[in-house]
């Protein structure tokens, strides 16, 4: 945006992601492919078991690309979200996973213990906003916080990808989901970069796990975080610029063994990408 002001900030997500604004999510490639990245990092996040299909949440799924991703793993899939133009996008593209409209901080409208697992691309921090009067954000997050954690099986985990506007927007959206029962941390990819690092709140529900480390560790520069964890604790969340490594030799390094740890095809290595690799134990 040529602004430079948040969405957030311009309008309520009903309002803000209006038909023309849905149809990006539908035509724009470069969008698409960064959904696609971002959702793809965000169920390597979950550790969910190989070769098992799981019943997950999509919070915030818009017009379902990440649902698409899901899919394609051949998990099946609920999406929730405000926006009826997004979702009505979402039903003319033909998606496989159900979809519900519902404003993710009221509360979710599931039983206990439904669902395997949860991912949200870039949509948690709307609830940091009041767009009404009556709009607690705190109250808001907790409130959608605890019945997420009602609706996961024990031992589940819930990835949000997220854009947070500063440290105090971290802290109010951690200190909500511990007080919902959450343990878990931030997760900083490449957090050296200002344009590749992403951030991913990592939450256990009932069962403490080990924080993943982010992508890019390899590069991190002393007193640069690229994981917060907390459990009974508040967090402070410090030292988040960096440098851009989008596409760098690390970055596509990181990208190829994943996918090769995946089983997936990789390009053959190029100049560019070719080195002696570690083996993987």
């Amino acid at each position: 945006m040529s602004s430079g002001r948040r969405p957030e900030h311009m309008a309520p997500p009903e309002v803000f992601y209006n038909q023309d604004e849905a149809r990006k999510y539908s035509q724009n490639s470069r969008m698409i492919e960064i959904q696609s990245q971002m959702s793809e990092r965000a169920v390597e996040l979950l550790s969910l078991p190989e070769d098992q299909p799981c019943f997950l949440l999509d919070v915030g799924c818009g017009s379902g690309l990440s649902g698409d991703y899901l899919t394609e793993e051949g998990h099946l899939w609920v999406g929730v979200d405000i926006s009826t133009a997004m979702l009505d996008v979402a039903l003319e593209r033909e998606v496989e996973g159900d979809l519900i409209v519902g404003d993710m901080g009221q509360r979710l409208p599931f039983r206990p213990g439904t669902f395997d697992g949860c991912i949200s691309i870039s949509a948690l921090q709307w609830l940091c906003n009041a767009d009404k009067k009556s709009h607690s954000p705190p109250k808001r997050l907790y409130t959608f916080f605890s019945t997420l954690y009602s609706s996961l099986v024990r031992g589940a985990r819930a990835v949000f990808q997220i854009y947070p506007e500063n440290s105090e927007q971290l802290e109010l959206i951690t200190s909500q989901a511990m007080k919902a029962g959450f343990t878990g941390g931030m997760v900083v990819d490449y957090p050296n970069s200002t344009k590749a690092k992403k951030f991913f709140l990592c939450l256990f529900a009932g069962v403490s796990g080990v924080l993943p480390k982010g992508l890019g560790s390899e590069t991190v520069d002393r007193g640069v975080a690229n994981q917060v964890q907390f459990t009974g604790q508040r967090c402070r969340f410090k030292h988040m610029k960096g440098k851009s490594l989008k596409k760098s030799k690390d970055w596509v390094l990181e990208k190829k063994e994943r996918r090769r740890r995946q089983g997936r095809e990789v390009r053959a290595d190029t100049k560019y990408t070719a080195r002696q690799r570690k083996p993987h134990f």
